[in-house]
């Protein structure tokens, strides 16, 4: 089963896997696959699920609170998010402006149906509305019991830091950011890490397989395969394209003896992988069919030992992107790109 690991400097605490429905609930699958696959997640002890009012123009919360309809709230950890472009698109349906963000949080608790999320996250920082106005919002939306907890996603050190002293002054908690992360894409560790670890935030890791590259499916040479992420014209694809270089998919076949050495499957060790991290609370996971779920859970609770650590490292020389200004290039330059 899956374990738990506190958020931040909190005492609350959320599975080590996180169920995320990006890309697949509301446009991948139908709505009877996507509840197989909440199912599944449940059933391999997976509590916490992850969704944004963005994902497929806010069709995936709505699914995600189909699927979730039943279960003891309780026993759940629901998170969503708020920045980008939602509904008609009009000049008040993006950023993180108290308007947009009311709105947001009242639209987004009607489609997951129920009364409050657990943690409530800024998808990117808004540099066109002032951080005050932003974090009052979110310090309203927690008084009044919409929300437990603020998170944000993909802020640089600097911000978290501005982020974090206002939270602090405003009396509520910034407990966790949500970086991507993974063997081979590693831009948080030099700055955002240490700031993180500073403060007492967590990261909420996506993308711990690399867009699905460290699952060795892409081979170097060979066209993608048909169904994959990087076919997706919906939207996959653009995610995938800067790991698809044969350089890096040469470097990640490196891995496959080292995943064996250990036990593991590929997806496996890149799971186990960014869970080393202890500034890690949970990493992202999507599915679009139950079985795939099995086989990543059981990444839970592995440790890497420190030759199986160095081995990952020599594999991947020269194929990892670990540049801090990269999370810069993650946020918008504007509230409608």
């Amino acid at each position: 089963m899956v374990g738990y690991r506190y958020l931040g400097n909190s005492g609350f605490k959320i599975s080590e896997i996180t169920y995320g429905n990006w890309i697949t609930h509301g446009s991948q699958i139908d709505d009877d696959a996507a509840s197989a696959t909440v199912r599944a997640a449940l059933d391999a002890g997976i509590t916490t699920f992850d969704t944004a009012d963005v994902y497929a123009n806010l069709q995936a919360e709505a699914v995600l609170g189909r699927a979730l309809s039943g279960q003891r709230r309780e026993g759940l950890e629901i998170f969503t998010k708020v920045y980008f472009p939602t509904g008609p698109k009009g000049p008040n349906d993006t950023g993180l402006s108290r308007k947009h963000i009311m709105d947001s949080i009242n639209g987004s608790l009607r489609r997951l149906g129920t009364d409050y999320v657990d943690l409530y996250q800024a998808h990117r920082f808004d540099a066109q509305t002032p951080l005050e106005e932003t974090f009052q919002a979110f310090a309203d939306i927690v008084r009044q019991g919409k929300a437990l907890y603020i998170g944000v996603s993909e802020w640089t050190a600097e911000q978290l830091r501005d982020g974090h002293a206002l939270a602090k002054e405003l009396g509520v908690q910034l407990i966790s950011n949500q970086p991507q992360y993974s063997m081979l894409w590693r831009v948080i560790e030099g700055e955002v890490v240490p700031a993180s670890q500073e403060l007492g935030i967590s990261q909420i890791v996506w993308s711990p397989m690399a867009q699905g590259v460290l699952s060795g499916k892409y081979l170097p040479g060979r066209a993608a395969p048909t169904g994959s992420r990087a076919t997706d014209e919906q939207g996959g694809a653009k995610f995938i394209e800067a790991f698809l270089r044969d350089e890096v998919l040469q470097a990640v076949q490196r891995l496959r003896p080292i995943a064996e050495a250990a036990g593991l499957t590929m997806p496996q060790l890149a799971i186990a992988w960014v869970l080393q991290n202890p500034n890690v609370a949970s990493a992202l996971v999507g599915a679009s069919r139950p079985e795939q779920l099995a086989e990543t859970v059981q990444a839970s609770g592995v440790r890497l030992d420190a030759d199986t650590l160095a081995a990952i490292d020599r594999a991947l020389d020269g194929a990892v992107f670990d540049d801090p200004r990269h999370t810069s290039t993650m946020a918008p330059q504007s509230r409608l790109s």
